[in-house]
């Protein structure tokens, strides 16, 4: 149980910390409180294992047509979804949450490619033998 725990809660909190740091450089993302901050790192984690996928299916051709430029559009409808679920978190628009989800992407791969470890004890082992199913 806790080995699945550890690298869920370190993800929460880098979430955490890029959407701090993209709330002092962008003037259009606000916290409220420390609360809506942690609520946000969480749903926003929820909405990008969930919502996004689904999203990306459903918008396969307009992706590949732009060579995968609608991704960040879909970045900034996850970042604009989540203020609108959680009280006490504001986007002043969509150009703010475009350029925030990127500065966020870009800062999360720059902060868990210091605190993650590139152990192969740590990674998921596949089953050598049995049944997979």
């Amino acid at each position: 149980m806790m080995n699945n725990l550890t690298p869920f809660l370190i993800h929460w909190a880098i979430t955490a910390i890029s959407l701090w740091v993209a709330s002092h450089l962008f003037r259009g993302l606000k916290f409220d409180s420390t609360g809506a901050l942690v609520v946000s790192a969480l749903l926003l984690g929820l909405v990008n294992a969930v919502v996004k996928p689904l999203l990306i299916f459903l918008t396969l051709p307009l992706t590949l047509v732009t060579f995968g430029l609608f991704l960040l559009v879909i970045n900034a409808l996850m970042i604009l979804l989540v203020a609108a679920l959680v009280k006490g978190f504001r986007v002043s628009g969509f150009w703010t949450a475009l350029f925030a989800s990127i500065f966020i992407s870009l800062l999360s791969i720059a902060i868990g490619s210091f605190v993650t470890s590139n152990d192969p004890a740590e990674k998921v082992q596949m089953p050598q033998s049995g049944n997979w199913l």
